[in-house]
């Protein structure tokens, strides 16, 4: 998030929400280079047409993922198999920075990255890292991760897809819901409850080629929210897999959640992108919309609703980059990652519709991004764990007590 330009009102010059926490000071070289390709490559090549894809429900998701690639965006923090091995603060800054451009963006980078090809590169055996990772990592191939079912989402230990052994076989029943990537995915990571008599230690994941007989996906559609994205449902009937099919390396939602804590890692920088950019759409707006012959930034009302935004943007940062040297350091604790989702997304959504107060009915057409981002983040509050999710895991962390049940 390093400086931009200072803007001009014609008043006096002004200072970015950078520039007045001094967040380039937070960054090395690397880091900052890593923000300038990704913001470009953001202005030049998607935000031209994010307004469109997000007006059509849609994505160009091969092209794209080519171009991902290219730039090592997929699977970026993992190591060998054609991904790019950075730190997690440098995924983290990559994920700001296309956030930015809209989440559905991100979400497509994390999904691809943090869920699928994480699952395969903790998890799965060498064979799956040798003939899937290269391919993802250079957006020829792109993955999907299912885990969540129409009647469990908070509560995954109670899937009902099933996987039950058939000789030296695996045959999967069942259905997943809100399966981003799911219809153009070539890959599928699959949680299955298995006929393993472990209890819930008999949830396992499978590896999933989306041409395997039994698969089927069906996209989902009037979506409010993330729509220049691709959503799916899944379904397996009969599915017939080889016994090499299974993730070999976890037993559980060990596995799962595991995968789900590395995408919400990505979601804490990613926000702040989102809120950054409709706080600066709100600067450039109120500074060119006159009102009773005056500016509207030049309105005490404006500048104190500018001003406390600033604090929120500049605040989740702060605890998103906080976040991102823990877990280069050290392995970072679940419900760290939770406080970083709960307060930025949280946080992030109250800038969007703050800033679309400053732009009036202005603020709800496709002209300008906020509502785009605010209706995105209404998405992003559920996924990867709720708001409510995270407060109990943070309230057991803090006391003691689990209060799930």
């Amino acid at each position: 998030m390093s400086a931009t330009a200072s803007h001009s009102t014609g008043a006096s010059k002004t200072k970015t929400v950078g520039e007045l926490f001094g967040f380039d000071r937070l960054l090395d070289d690397q880091e900052r280079a890593i923000v300038d390709t990704v913001r470009d490559f953001g202005a030049k090549r998607l935000r031209p047409h994010v307004g469109e894809w997000f007006e059509d429900g849609t994505l160009p998701v091969r092209d794209l993922a080519r171009e991902f690639g290219k730039l090592g965006l997929f699977g970026m923090h993992l190591e060998g198999y054609g991904c790019a091995g950075t730190s997690a603060t440098e995924y983290g800054l990559a994920c700001l920075e296309v956030e930015a451009v809209d989440s559905g963006l991100r979400s497509f980078m994390s999904v691809q990255g943090s869920l699928a090809m994480f699952a395969i590169r903790a998890f799965g055996s060498e064979e799956h890292r040798e003939e899937w990772l290269p391919k993802m990592a250079a957006g020829e191939a792109i993955g999907c991760f299912g885990l969540t079912e129409p009647d469990f989402g908070s509560n995954p230990a109670g899937m009902r897809t099933v996987a039950k052994r058939d000789g030296d076989d695996w045959v999967i029943n069942g259905s997943k819901m809100w399966i981003t990537n799911g219809s153009v995915a070539d890959v599928a990571i699959v949680w299955a409850r298995t006929d393993l008599e472990e209890g819930s230690r008999g949830i396992r994941g499978f590896v999933v080629p989306t041409d395997t007989r039994g698969f089927r996906s069906m996209v989902v559609k009037h979506k409010l929210s993330l729509r220049a994205s691709i959503t799916a449902e899944l379904s397996f009937e009969d599915m017939r897999l080889p016994a090499s099919a299974m993730l070999p390396e976890v037993t559980g939602l060990k596995g799962p959640l595991s995968c789900l804590n590395e995408a919400r890692f990505g979601i804490v920088f990613g926000v702040v992108g989102a809120a950054r950019d409709c706080l600066e759409s709100a600067l450039s707006y109120t500074a060119d919309r006159e009102v009773f012959d005056k500016p509207l930034s030049g309105y005490q009302i404006s500048q104190t609703k500018i001003a406390d935004m600033a604090l929120e943007v500049g605040k989740a940062f702060l605890l998103a980059i906080q976040l991102g040297r823990i877990k280069d350091e050290t392995k970072i604790a679940p419900e760290q990652i939770s406080l970083g989702k709960l307060n930025n997304v949280r946080e992030a959504i109250a800038v969007a519709r703050e800033c679309r107060t400053l732009l009036g009915a202005n603020g709800i057409t496709l002209e300008y991004p906020v509502m785009r981002h605010a209706n995105n983040l209404e998405s992003v509050l559920t996924y990867e764990g709720t708001s409510e999710m995270h407060q109990l895991m943070i309230g057991k962390a803090l006391t003691g007590q689990d209060a799930f049940r």
